[in-house]
């Protein structure tokens, strides 16, 4: 009780808190800009099936799709990023409240990026699969989202509330355009180790074609980062996780259980994996990024769980990569001095300061390097598949 009165007697100073740090967030991001030169730009589809018909008539899907941007003065290593639950690519290009996501920041920083739509969403969204049944709260309901991407809580029949802090305008533009970037899946998204085997592999063919490249995961698709790092140990040079869903831990081996309230989210009890595909992920650095406002007690609202089980989960698995002889670190941008930052800390008022903290890290693991210019996908020959008579 006590939180929700804090929450609800500090909206007015929080809205503006948050209407002043936009107008600092902009006032930064003018000072930074100059003109992005592009060496190449363009999209491709990879990976997918191709299924034929009795009468021969085919049917390609289950593909993704990737735009790039390629500086002029590229960096070595391109950064392929990948979206969340319910979201598309649209989730690094602009921030919902206008300003510019990483698409730009980092391109005109020089990094060459991919930016994913997943098979069965968006731009990917070819499949013969069943229809999706939305069985995620998060992609239920917008205010399951709001709790989801950590603005404050909304808990029905009572109206939304801020966090002090947020890191996101609070505006009625933005609130609008959050909402709307939400997108369904056109088919179905089995929560099976097979189907996050698939993902791994489809995101693979998409390493073939960039060659050398460090993944950026959200939410969700930290899940299918792990299983695409595993498919291509030597071509992921780098794996950097906003706050990810989902982890992974070898076989035969325990780890402490996190503890429960009377809502726990089993979707969030890690899967095991042999051991030899495990030790694959210690072949390349792993950074994992949280923001703030996580719970740190049970909680009964089921989004408030799932980052709680998430945050501590991260902490176990950094430390059994190490244990093996790996790379990873996990960070709450909290102890940083980045206060208030939400579920998509790439897209906060403060995400010039988040890309900083990302490419300091990427210089540390000397994944910044430009004696070899990345020059864009590889354009790769391939068989016919659709029958051509001679």
């Amino acid at each position: 009780m006590k939180r929700k009165m804090l929450l609800t007697w500090s909206f007015p100073l929080a809205l503006w808190m948050v209407f002043t740090g936009a107008a600092v967030a902009f006032a930064a991001q003018q000072a930074e800009q100059k003109p992005i030169i592009l060496k190449t730009m363009g999209s491709l589809f990879f990976g997918g099936n191709v299924t034929k018909a009795d009468n021969g008539v085919t049917f390609h899907g289950d593909h993704g799709y990737a735009q790039y941007y390629i500086p002029q003065n590229s960096r070595n290593y391109p950064l392929v990023m990948w979206h969340g639950i319910g979201q598309s690519g649209k989730t690094y290009e602009s921030t919902p409240d206008g300003r510019e996501g990483y698409q730009a920041i980092l391109t005109r920083r020089d990094w060459p990026v991919y930016i994913i739509d997943q098979p069965r969403r968006g731009r990917a969204g070819r499949t013969q699969a069943p229809p999706a049944i939305n069985t995620s709260p998060t992609t239920m309901l917008e205010s399951q989202a709001w709790d989801a991407f950590r603005f404050g809580l909304w808990i029905p029949p009572k109206g939304p509330t801020v966090f002090p802090n947020v890191q996101m305008p609070m505006d009625g533009y933005t609130i609008d355009q959050f909402f709307r970037q939400q997108t369904p899946d056109t088919g179905e998204e089995p929560r099976t180790p097979e189907y996050v085997r698939a993902m791994g592999q489809t995101v693979g063919e998409l390493f073939r074609k960039t060659g050398p490249a460090v993944l950026v995961t959200h939410s969700n698709s930290g899940k299918y980062g792990w299983a695409t790092a595993m498919v291509q140990p030597e071509l992921v040079k780098g794996i950097v996780a906003y706050e990810p869903g989902h982890y992974v831990f070898p076989e035969g081996e325990n780890f402490e259980d996190i503890p429960r309230g009377e809502l726990h989210v089993e979707t969030m009890d890690p899967p095991r994996i042999p051991l030899k595909e495990f030790k694959k992920l210690t072949r390349m650095p792993i950074l994992i990024v949280f923001g703030d406002n996580i719970a740190t007690a049970p909680s009964d609202v089921f989004n408030s769980e799932v980052w709680r089980s998430s945050s501590l989960r991260a902490r176990q698995f950094v430390e059994a990569v190490n244990r093996h002889g790996g790379d990873a670190q996990v960070i709450f941008l909290p102890d940083l001095g980045m206060k208030g930052n939400t579920h998509i800390p790439f897209a906060d008022l403060n995400n010039l300061q988040v890309a900083d903290q990302l490419e300091a890290w990427l210089k540390e693991k000397n994944l910044d390097d430009r004696d070899a210019p990345h020059q864009g996908p590889q354009q790769k020959s391939m068989e016919l598949t659709i029958p051509l008579e001679k």
